[in-house]
């Protein structure tokens, strides 16, 4: 029976980036996009509580929804496909979604959404500056798409990939299977002002900073090799938990 995989993003429905996933994973099933009418980028994992939501067929298997990435995953797995989907398939983000990214990701939070529905998920990022080479970062999807729906994902995970932005496939060292870095930006926010004098604040740009480490995922990319993350749903920290369980023994 043919696969089922429903395709989404944060950077909208006529990005060139959901195109190529699209035509990416219709290679490897009957595959759907139900992504926003508009770029969304940096949204997280927002759901839209306040207002409705519409819903447009732009053509055959494309929607686009007028809300988040997460939105778009709730509304196509509950109401829109025709059946519940084999797998999501979110992206190709422009730019990377590596390290502390992933908090603001809206690209990472639409298969967080996917994950938490129980559709085995995977975002796709490019990580680069223009001109954005797709189809090298579609051949991955490819590859990662049908893992995944031969090999199923453990539960509760998801993966977060991220692609060197290369002319070619063969450009790239190949993957390696890491863990989430560290990255801060110094100088994000900055002081502009209007006409008017009036002092306003613009989040955005900034250097980033990054913890080094063989395993992690920045530091794969920068060895340009693909970087795939298993990123598990369950935040709590163990460590933590045994820890604090015996301080509040011992008060």
């Amino acid at each position: 029976m043919t696969p089922l995989i429903l395709v989404t993003n944060d950077d909208g429905v006529h990005s060139p980036g959901i195109i190529a996933l699209f035509k990416a994973m219709k290679e490897i099933g009957d595959a759907y996009i139900v992504a926003p009418d508009r770029e969304r980028s940096a949204v997280g994992h927002a759901l839209t509580l306040h207002r409705p939501l519409k819903v447009e067929e732009l053509r055959e298997n494309v929607f686009s929804v007028n809300g988040t990435p997460t939105d778009c995953v709730a509304l196509a797995i509950h109401k829109i496909l025709p059946k519940r989907p084999d797998l999501v398939a979110s992206g190709i983000n422009r730019g990377a979604n590596l390290g502390d990214d992933i908090t603001y990701s809206g690209t990472v939070s639409a298969a967080i959404e996917g994950t938490i529905l129980s559709v085995p998920s995977f975002a796709i990022s490019l990580v680069g500056d223009k001109p954005f080479h797709y189809e090298t970062a579609a051949s991955f999807a490819v590859e990662i798409g049908r893992y995944i729906l031969d090999k199923s994902l453990p539960y509760d995970t998801l993966l977060n990939v991220n692609v060197p932005n290369a002319q070619k496939r063969d450009m790239i060292n190949g993957i390696k299977i890491t863990r989430q870095g560290k990255r801060v930006y110094d100088s994000a926010i900055q002081e502009i002002y209007s006409p008017w004098g009036d002092k306003h604040y613009w989040i955005g740009g900034g250097k980033p900073y990054w913890e080094h480490g063989e395993d992690m995922d920045i530091q794969a990319v920068l060895d340009n090799y693909v970087s795939v993350t298993p990123i598990h749903l369950d935040l709590t920290n163990y460590e933590a938990l045994e820890y604090l369980k015996k301080i509040w023994k011992q008060s």
